[in-house]
């Protein structure tokens, strides 16, 4: 035994000789990963002393004192669950409770589509998962495709098809003078792009903008998509948090489906349930027939399985139940309404707060825009000047996330904003 000791010893001194890697070299090509945008804001806002700061960065709920909410609809349903779940796995396509009654918020109650089983569906770890699956199954199945998305764009979208290996292209969507929609240029992207390309559309309450097409506008793109055999992609991560009426907020999808496409779905409850945490979401694609629809879902849950096997239950599980049982789901209705009104509140108090300064700029665009975000127009000189002057903290594009205004701090907002807007 010591022999083979001495051995094993003098066989590792010689080995060093030669070069052996240490454990501290494996990782030293590695380089630190640039820091998020938005949860960089979160951090120096955390780090802020001053009593005056402002978090208007953040991408989640607040109510008027500047608190995260649990809605009343979701602490019921968790009661009514509680000691009645076991810990046992989900099938690798999620809760078919859950994606049922899902799929009739995205499609409709009463939806011929849904009785016909033509959509091939799968519980999703929140939007963000949902994009993520079908990204991987664009590329799987359609390997040379690209896909077009708007500018700007939420900045994951970018992150998810790139490490998807999707090509990407862009078209124009957002027009900074008018700080409206640019739809002359995006009718030409769509016109321009090569016939049956894959297009990202928000389906209402666009990030970061707040600016979505009229209901005529959408009828001029779903024909143009029609023309031009495009593929439409809908990211739906507001409905109901949008306007207050999730059937209003829909109605971008629904014209896409009167008009007879076959389109794909992201759904998330984050925003609209307050479910942040518990990633909860869905992806559906629309087949030609129930047959098609199998092979598709089959292939999704493929692709799934390796990525994390099977979704959680817990948040799956109070989302059924709440869209399962009248009473709670217009509880729920009821509830999605009082978030939306507060943030359109909250836009009519910002830009009247502004106009009382006697700016001279238009706000206009405040309250024309919709969902939880304001694409304010202020330059990053001017975001700088609010951070390090009035302690205003958000992304430097100027993104406001109207959950964060008070009527608290909606005066203090409003006179910072004055202030850097009217000096530049």
């Amino acid at each position: 035994m010591a022999s083979r000791t001495a051995i094993s010893r003098g066989i590792l001194r010689r080995s060093s000789t030669f070069g052996v890697r240490s454990v501290a070299s494996w990782w030293k090509n590695v380089d630190p990963a640039p820091k998020d945008p938005i949860l960089g804001v979160t951090e120096a806002f955390l780090a802020d002393p001053s009593p005056d700061k402002v978090n208007v960065g953040v991408g989640a709920y607040r109510d008027d004192n500047g608190k995260p909410v649990v809605l009343e609809c979701v602490r019921e349903a968790e009661s009514k669950i509680a000691g009645n779940l076991n810990m046992e796995y989900l099938p690798m396509g999620g809760s078919m409770k859950m994606v049922e009654e899902t799929l009739k918020l995205a499609y409709g109650e009463n939806s011929d589509l849904i009785k016909e089983k033509r959509i091939a569906a799968v519980q999703a770890l929140s939007g963000t998962g949902a994009c993520r699956l079908f990204a991987d199954f664009q590329k799987r199945f359609h390997p040379d495709s690209q896909i077009y998305i708007p500018v700007p764009t939420w900045a994951n979208h970018h992150n998810i098809w790139r490490d998807a290996q999707v090509p990407q292209r862009t078209f124009h969507y957002y027009h900074p003078e008018s700080k409206g929609l640019d739809f002359a240029s995006l009718m030409d992207d769509v016109k321009n792009a090569p016939s049956g390309s894959f297009f990202l559309l928000h389906a209402c309450a666009h990030n970061p903008t707040g600016v979505d097409p009229s209901e005529e506008q959408w009828r001029e793109i779903s024909y143009q998509f029609k023309v031009n055999g495009h593929f439409a992609f809908f990211d739906m991560a507001y409905q109901g948090f949008a306007s207050g009426d999730p059937e209003r907020d829909a109605k971008s999808i629904r014209i896409f489906l009167e008009d007879g496409h076959l389109i794909g779905c992201a759904q998330s409850y984050a925003k609209n349930m307050g479910l942040y945490g518990q990633r909860v979401g869905c992806l559906s694609v629309l087949c030609e027939d129930e047959t098609q629809a199998v092979v598709v879902k089959s292939q999704l849950q493929q692709i799934a399985r390796p990525m994390y096997s099977n979704p959680p239950v817990h948040g799956a599980l109070i989302v059924s139940t709440i869209l399962s049982d009248p009473d709670l789901k217009n509880l729920w209705l009821k509830e999605v309404k009082v978030m939306a009104d507060r943030i359109i509140g909250m836009r009519t108090a910002l830009r009247e707060n502004i106009e009382k300064l006697g700016s001279s700029l238009s706000w206009e665009h405040i309250t024309n825009q919709i969902g939880m975000f304001c694409y304010s127009g202020l330059t990053p000189e001017q975001v700088d000047r609010l951070t390090n002057e009035f302690h205003i903290y958000l992304t430097r594009n100027g993104r406001i996330s109207m959950a964060g205004v008070t009527t608290g701090n909606v005066g203090y907002l409003a006179n910072a904003i004055h202030e850097v807007s009217q000096s530049a």
